[in-house]
């Protein structure tokens, strides 16, 4: 019997885009390789400034929403409480953001964006909207708008017969 090398096993396995990781694969996976593929790409574009992708959401929601807590942040964001923390605790270090008090409870410690933090923004907002494009080429605005639909309720309405 012949052995095969590493190398040579990994040839086997199909590309993206072949197969069942293609058009007639399952829309999970679908959605979880374009999902990666997305990461990376961003993880790419943002590298050279410093910032992850979490971190950019972050960033992201703190501008649309000022003055939110570390728990409001994790809830938009969608991410774990302690990873907030961790993404915090590094823009804190960068200068990006900057805590104050609640006005009535001064346990609860608001989070503002810096000028410093809404021009590092600035700058990874230009980079992913560039990403977004490129995703989008090939789509007439109806279809882009039939995309976003479909997405925003798969994330709204979930899937039929779950509890809400």
């Amino acid at each position: 019997m012949r052995k095969t090398s590493a190398t040579q096993e990994r040839r086997d396995v199909p590309r993206i885009g072949e197969g069942k990781r293609g058009e007639e694969g399952y829309i999970g996976y679908l959605l979880r390789q374009a999902g990666a593929a997305h990461r990376l790409r961003m993880e790419r574009a943002l590298a050279d400034v410093n910032v992850t992708p979490p971190q950019f959401m972050v960033l992201t929601m703190l501008v649309a929403y000022p003055g939110l807590s570390n728990a409001d942040v994790a809830r938009l964001a969608m991410l774990t409480p302690q990873t907030v923390s961790v993404i915090v605790a590094n823009l804190l270090r960068t200068g990006a953001i900057a805590r104050r008090p609640h006005a009535v409870h001064g346990r609860i410690q608001h989070i503002d964006v810096t000028d410093q933090g809404k021009a590092l923004l600035k700058q990874c907002r230009a980079r992913v909207k560039a990403i977004e494009q490129q995703m989008l080429t090939g789509f007439d605005a109806e279809e882009e708008s039939v995309i976003r639909r479909w997405l925003v309720s798969l994330a709204v309405e979930g899937a039929p017969g779950e509890p809400e």
